[in-house]
Protein backbone atom coordinates (compact mmCIF):
# COMPACT_ATOMS: atom_id res chain seq x y z
CA UNK A 1 0.00 0.00 0.00
CA UNK A 2 1.01 3.45 -0.78
CA UNK A 3 1.32 6.75 1.80
CA UNK A 4 -2.23 7.60 2.76
CA UNK A 5 -3.56 3.75 3.60
CA UNK A 6 -0.23 2.90 6.12
CA UNK A 7 -1.29 6.48 7.55
CA UNK A 8 -4.90 5.57 8.22
CA UNK A 9 -4.34 1.97 8.94
CA UNK A 10 -2.27 3.13 12.20
CA UNK A 11 -5.16 3.60 14.70
CA UNK A 12 -5.03 7.24 15.11
CA UNK A 13 -1.85 7.14 17.11
CA UNK A 14 0.65 9.80 16.01
CA UNK A 15 3.73 8.02 17.06
CA UNK A 16 2.74 4.82 15.17
CA UNK A 17 1.30 7.17 12.24
CA UNK A 18 5.10 8.10 12.15
CA UNK A 19 6.39 4.52 12.30
CA UNK A 20 4.24 3.21 9.51
CA UNK A 21 4.92 6.41 7.37
CA UNK A 22 8.82 6.50 7.79
CA UNK A 23 9.31 2.37 7.86
CA UNK A 24 10.44 1.88 4.22
CA UNK A 25 13.95 3.84 5.10
CA UNK A 26 14.20 1.94 8.13
CA UNK A 27 16.31 -1.61 7.61
CA UNK A 28 16.60 -4.53 9.46
CA UNK A 29 16.41 -4.37 13.17
CA UNK A 30 17.66 -0.55 12.70
CA UNK A 31 13.96 0.44 13.92
CA UNK A 32 14.99 -0.89 18.15
CA UNK A 33 16.31 3.02 17.78
CA UNK A 34 13.31 4.53 17.93
CA UNK A 35 10.40 5.09 20.73
CA UNK A 36 8.44 1.59 21.11
CA UNK A 37 5.35 3.62 19.82
CA UNK A 38 7.03 4.25 16.71
CA UNK A 39 8.79 0.60 16.28
CA UNK A 40 4.97 -0.80 16.43
CA UNK A 41 4.08 1.55 13.42
CA UNK A 42 7.41 0.14 11.67
CA UNK A 43 6.84 -3.17 12.18
CA UNK A 44 2.68 -2.44 11.25
CA UNK A 45 4.47 -1.60 8.00
CA UNK A 46 6.08 -4.27 7.53
CA UNK A 47 3.44 -6.54 7.88
CA UNK A 48 0.73 -4.45 6.05
CA UNK A 49 3.21 -5.12 3.25
CA UNK A 50 3.55 -8.59 3.29
CA UNK A 51 -0.19 -9.00 3.49
CA UNK A 52 -0.89 -6.77 0.72
CA UNK A 53 2.00 -8.70 -1.97
CA UNK A 54 0.67 -11.80 -1.12
CA UNK A 55 -2.83 -11.27 -1.29
CA UNK A 56 -4.58 -12.79 -4.11
CA UNK A 57 -7.09 -9.68 -5.07
CA UNK A 58 -3.81 -7.00 -5.77
CA UNK A 59 -1.88 -9.82 -7.81
CA UNK A 60 -5.24 -9.45 -9.87
CA UNK A 61 -4.82 -5.94 -10.33
CA UNK A 62 -0.77 -6.17 -10.72
CA UNK A 63 -1.63 -8.85 -13.31
CA UNK A 64 -3.56 -6.24 -15.47
CA UNK A 65 -0.17 -3.98 -15.42
CA UNK A 66 2.26 -6.89 -16.02
CA UNK A 67 2.16 -6.86 -19.65
CA UNK A 68 3.56 -3.32 -19.96
CA UNK A 69 5.25 -2.43 -16.69
CA UNK A 70 7.06 -5.89 -15.33
CA UNK A 71 7.63 -5.22 -11.95
CA UNK A 72 6.60 -1.85 -11.60
CA UNK A 73 3.24 -3.50 -11.68
CA UNK A 74 3.02 -3.76 -7.88
CA UNK A 75 3.79 0.34 -7.10
CA UNK A 76 1.44 1.78 -9.58
CA UNK A 77 -1.14 -0.55 -8.06
CA UNK A 78 -0.15 0.53 -4.54
CA UNK A 79 -0.72 4.39 -6.08
CA UNK A 80 -4.62 3.09 -7.85
CA UNK A 81 -5.03 1.69 -4.12
CA UNK A 82 -4.60 5.24 -2.64
CA UNK A 83 -6.66 6.74 -5.40
CA UNK A 84 -9.69 4.63 -4.28
CA UNK A 85 -9.53 5.35 -0.70
CA UNK A 86 -8.63 8.84 -0.99
CA UNK A 87 -11.63 9.29 -3.36
CA UNK A 88 -14.10 6.85 -0.76
CA UNK A 89 -12.98 8.72 1.62
CA UNK A 90 -16.25 9.45 3.79
CA UNK A 91 -16.80 5.96 3.50
CA UNK A 92 -14.00 4.84 6.06
CA UNK A 93 -13.23 8.30 7.92
CA UNK A 94 -15.43 10.61 9.36
CA UNK A 95 -12.84 13.31 9.33
CA UNK A 96 -13.02 15.11 6.15
CA UNK A 97 -9.30 14.40 3.81
CA UNK A 98 -8.31 17.43 3.43
CA UNK A 99 -8.75 17.92 7.60
CA UNK A 100 -7.11 14.42 8.03
CA UNK A 101 -4.39 15.56 5.19
CA UNK A 102 -3.10 18.87 7.04
CA UNK A 103 -3.48 17.16 11.00
CA UNK A 104 -0.76 14.33 9.24
CA UNK A 105 1.20 17.48 8.14
CA UNK A 106 1.25 19.01 11.07
CA UNK A 107 2.39 15.88 12.77
CA UNK A 108 5.42 15.69 10.60
CA UNK A 109 6.00 19.07 11.54
CA UNK A 110 6.14 18.57 15.10
CA UNK A 111 7.89 15.46 15.12
CA UNK A 112 10.49 16.52 12.22
CA UNK A 113 13.67 15.69 14.20
CA UNK A 114 13.20 12.02 14.33
CA UNK A 115 12.36 11.48 10.57
CA UNK A 116 15.08 9.87 8.80
CA UNK A 117 16.85 12.33 6.41
CA UNK A 118 15.15 11.24 3.58
CA UNK A 119 11.91 11.71 4.55
CA UNK A 120 12.60 15.12 6.15
CA UNK A 121 13.65 16.31 2.66
CA UNK A 122 10.72 14.49 0.59
CA UNK A 123 7.93 16.31 3.23
CA UNK A 124 8.25 20.36 1.65
CA UNK A 125 7.77 18.50 -1.46
CA UNK A 126 4.74 16.30 -0.35
CA UNK A 127 3.37 19.45 1.50
CA UNK A 128 3.78 21.81 -1.35
CA UNK A 129 2.42 19.43 -3.84
CA UNK A 130 -0.58 18.37 -1.11
CA UNK A 131 0.48 14.59 -2.47
CA UNK A 132 -1.99 13.31 -0.10
CA UNK A 133 -5.11 15.03 -0.88
CA UNK A 134 -4.45 15.33 -4.98
CA UNK A 135 -4.54 11.11 -4.59
CA UNK A 136 -8.37 11.72 -5.10
CA UNK A 137 -8.24 12.94 -8.30
CA UNK A 138 -7.09 10.67 -12.00
CA UNK A 139 -4.91 14.20 -12.54
CA UNK A 140 -3.62 13.54 -9.13
CA UNK A 141 -2.34 10.11 -9.55
CA UNK A 142 -0.85 11.13 -13.06
CA UNK A 143 1.05 13.56 -11.21
CA UNK A 144 2.12 11.31 -8.84
CA UNK A 145 2.75 8.51 -11.86
CA UNK A 146 4.95 11.34 -13.71
CA UNK A 147 7.19 11.54 -10.61
CA UNK A 148 7.49 8.19 -10.50
CA UNK A 149 8.77 7.53 -14.18
CA UNK A 150 11.24 10.22 -13.56
CA UNK A 151 12.53 9.15 -10.82
CA UNK A 152 13.01 5.90 -12.90
CA UNK A 153 15.29 7.76 -15.48
CA UNK A 154 11.74 7.08 -17.73
CA UNK A 155 12.44 3.19 -17.79
CA UNK A 156 9.07 2.26 -16.18
CA UNK A 157 6.58 3.85 -18.23
CA UNK A 158 4.80 4.69 -15.14
CA UNK A 159 3.65 7.61 -16.64
CA UNK A 160 1.13 6.00 -18.88
CA UNK A 161 -0.22 3.52 -16.41
CA UNK A 162 -3.78 6.25 -16.02
CA UNK A 163 -4.76 4.63 -19.29
CA UNK A 164 -5.44 1.63 -17.43
CA UNK A 165 -6.84 2.57 -14.42
CA UNK A 166 -9.41 4.96 -16.49
CA UNK A 167 -10.10 1.52 -19.11
CA UNK A 168 -10.17 -0.99 -15.90
CA UNK A 169 -11.65 1.62 -13.29
CA UNK A 170 -14.82 0.09 -11.77
CA UNK A 171 -13.11 -3.72 -12.32
CA UNK A 172 -9.82 -1.97 -10.00
CA UNK A 173 -12.30 -0.02 -7.67
CA UNK A 174 -13.49 -3.49 -6.88
CA UNK A 175 -10.30 -5.35 -6.38
CA UNK A 176 -9.72 -2.50 -3.96
CA UNK A 177 -12.67 -2.06 -2.24
CA UNK A 178 -13.07 -6.12 -1.26
CA UNK A 179 -9.68 -5.98 -0.54
CA UNK A 180 -9.43 -3.12 2.04
CA UNK A 181 -11.73 -4.44 4.04
CA UNK A 182 -9.88 -7.29 4.88
CA UNK A 183 -6.81 -5.39 5.17
CA UNK A 184 -8.19 -3.02 7.80
CA UNK A 185 -9.33 -6.19 10.03
CA UNK A 186 -5.62 -7.43 9.22
CA UNK A 187 -3.93 -4.12 10.33
CA UNK A 188 -6.31 -3.88 13.68
CA UNK A 189 -5.25 -7.47 14.62
CA UNK A 190 -1.65 -7.54 13.73
CA UNK A 191 -1.36 -4.37 15.70
CA UNK A 192 -3.05 -6.23 18.68
CA UNK A 193 -0.19 -8.82 17.96
CA UNK A 194 2.30 -6.61 17.66
CA UNK A 195 1.86 -4.62 21.08
CA UNK A 196 1.74 -7.87 22.66
CA UNK A 197 5.12 -9.15 21.08
CA UNK A 198 6.99 -5.73 22.06
CA UNK A 199 5.56 -5.69 25.89
CA UNK A 200 7.31 -9.22 26.18
CA UNK A 201 10.31 -7.82 24.78
CA UNK A 202 10.70 -4.58 27.30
Amino acid sequence: MNFLAHIYLSNNDDLITIGNFIADGIRGKRYKKFPIEIQKGILLHRQIDTFTDAHPTVRQSTKRLHKNYGHYSGVIVDILYDHFLAKNWSTYSNIPLDNYVENFYDLMGTHFEILPARIQKMMPHMIAGNWLLSYATIDGIQKVLDGMNRRTQNKSGMNTATEELKAFYSEFEREFTSFFEELRLFAKNTLEDIEKQLSHEN
